[in-house]
């Protein structure tokens, strides 16, 4: 199933898509014992099997009550608040086309460039190295910042290069340590799709101090995530899914699901290490190939709308902010 939170009528609730793709609002259409359990996605996602069976009987019960188009509503992250956020560098294209244009870059500013270019590429200084194939790598986002479907994302004052990120994520349903591979996909609540917007300048400055990203990501709004949670029950094959990006209905890059070098499941196995897992965690997959303005060129500009349409997931729709001074 898909689930949501939403606002409507200043109210904010859950809710699950119906077959007339129609919002239904889980809360009121509860029963009163049912509510509590209902009443946020955390709750849901804490109680994951029996919050499940209940939000079943009132889809099947339901015959159109409580219910809302979607244009009635207005979506919310469908995790307002996360436990905790982390996201991952998952696809190989993305990372080597990354480490490219650094190069393309930095060497651009030498009197020479394309003796600069060769000079660092010679150097293996921008190679993917090897032990990336060897262990999932991670960075921790704000749990604070997250956007829903169809919201505006703010323009950091502080930058000059917005930049989109192409992905998706795993939300954790099952408290857990010491994971197995064998086991993770049991302790996986759902999907969402994730677009991890970035202060592309900031962030390579950010990143002089090989800390991680910092400010190049941790802004209001920054952290994009929607329509909905997709349950674990409907995408069996989280690994083979076509993905896009659209900026103002133009395609910039595709991509696919099966890129991924590390799974969820490698990702809660080596996260989970002597590490409890918690219900709301999330893990991004990282940028697909060909997902981001820092690999095709194409920024981000004020009133752009941009789109992620993973295939099974749905679209994440969201426009830029004006620029502030």
């Amino acid at each position: 199933m898909k689930l949501v939170t939403f606002e409507i009528n200043g109210q904010i609730r859950t809710g699950a898509v119906t077959k007339k793709s129609m919002v239904l609002d889980l809360f009121t259409a509860a029963t009163p014992s049912e509510q509590p359990l209902l009443a946020t996605m955390q709750s849901i996602v804490e109680h994951e099997d029996q919050a499940l069976d209940a939000i079943n009987n009132l889809l099947v019960k339901n015959s159109g009550e409580h219910a809302y188009n979607f244009d009635q509503i207005r979506f919310l992250p469908p995790l307002p608040v996360p436990n905790s956020i982390r996201d991952f560098a998952n696809f190989e294209l993305h990372c080597l086309q990354a480490l490219e244009t650094s190069m393309r870059t930095r060497a651009a500013s030498q009197p020479d460039p394309e003796t600069a270019y060769q000079s660092y590429k010679a150097s293996g200084a921008y190679a993917l190295p090897p032990i990336w194939y060897e262990r999932p790598f991670y960075f921790k986002g704000n749990r604070m910042t997250c956007s829903g479907h169809k919201s505006v994302i703010e323009w950091p004052y502080f930058t000059n290069m917005m930049d989109y990120e192409l992905e998706f994520a795993a939300i954790i349903g099952k408290k857990g340590k010491n994971i197995s591979h064998e086991k993770a996909t049991s302790h996986i609540f759902g999907y969402t799709l994730y677009n991890d917007f970035s202060a592309r300048d900031e962030q390579v400055r950010d990143q002089q101090f090989r800390m991680g990203p910092s400010k190049g990501k941790d802004f209001d709004t920054g952290n994009a995530m929607g329509p909905w949670i997709v349950t674990r029950d409907e995408l069996p094959n989280p690994y083979n899914l076509a993905m896009s990006v659209r900026i103002n209905g133009e395609t910039q890059g595709s991509s696919n699901s099966s890129g991924m070098q590390h799974s969820f499941e490698d990702c809660i196995a080596f996260v989970s290490r002597d590490e409890t897992l918690y219900p709301g965690d999330v893990f991004g997959s990282g940028t697909a190939g060909n997902g981001c303005g820092f690999e095709t060129g194409r920024y981000l500009a004020p009133g752009d709308s941009i789109e992620l349409d993973i295939e099974e997931l749905g679209i994440l729709q969201n426009t830029i902010g004006e620029r502030r001074a």
